[in-house]
């Protein structure tokens, strides 16, 4: 059986492949610091699954020019967690990207840990490091603190709010200086 694969999809397996070696190697380089780590508390994965819009960024390279983001999460009956990150490239009008990660849940007592497989065999640390009581925002960061994500079950947060997270940011590590605030329309 002969198998045709476009241009498009070897660059776009190429992006994926650096860009894991990256998150591989950010997290297994020597840390100043103490590795971020994740809440403490349990998450309801039920109640995490679904679309969360990405409202700004510390960005791995696949996604520095994102627009309308939206990560997805559908939690499997194998206990995986098959995830959609879909957004426009380059602007609103941006040709659509979408990438399939799958997550496993690393840490069973919180389920605030998880593992991200974005090509075999290789799997990259997810943390959630902030969640509300509604789940309506979170933050999602790595070990390292060279990415991270604000979501929220909203495409745009009050001006106040967003400050909020940016200064949990800020006070788990990050670098905010390097926050980009996703557009979305």
């Amino acid at each position: 059986m002969k198998t045709i694969v476009s241009l498009g999809q070897v660059w776009a397996y190429v992006a994926v492949v650096l860009m894991v070696g990256g998150l591989l190697a950010g997290c297994q380089s020597a840390p100043q610091r103490e590795p971020l780590r994740a809440i403490d508390r349990p998450v309801q994965l039920e109640r995490f699954m679904g679309a969360w819009h990405v409202i700004a960024h510390i960005p791995a390279f696949i996604e520095d020019d994102a627009y309308n983001g939206v990560e997805s999460y559908h939690l499997d009956d194998d206990g995986t967690i098959a995830t959609t990150y879909t957004f426009n490239a380059g602007g609103f009008d941006g040709p659509w990207k979408t990438y399939h990660p799958r997550g496993f849940v690393y840490n069973l007592q919180t389920k605030a840990e998880w593992r991200m497989q974005f090509l075999w065999p290789f799997k990259s640390a997810y943390l959630i490091v902030y969640l509300d009581d509604t789940y309506e925002t979170t933050i999602i960061g790595v070990p390292d603190r060279g990415y991270a994500w604000i979501m929220a079950r909203s495409k745009t947060l009050p001006e106040k709010r967003y400050q909020e997270l940016v200064a949990l940011l800020v006070a788990t590590g990050h670098d905010v200086t390097k926050l980009r605030r996703v557009p979305q329309r």
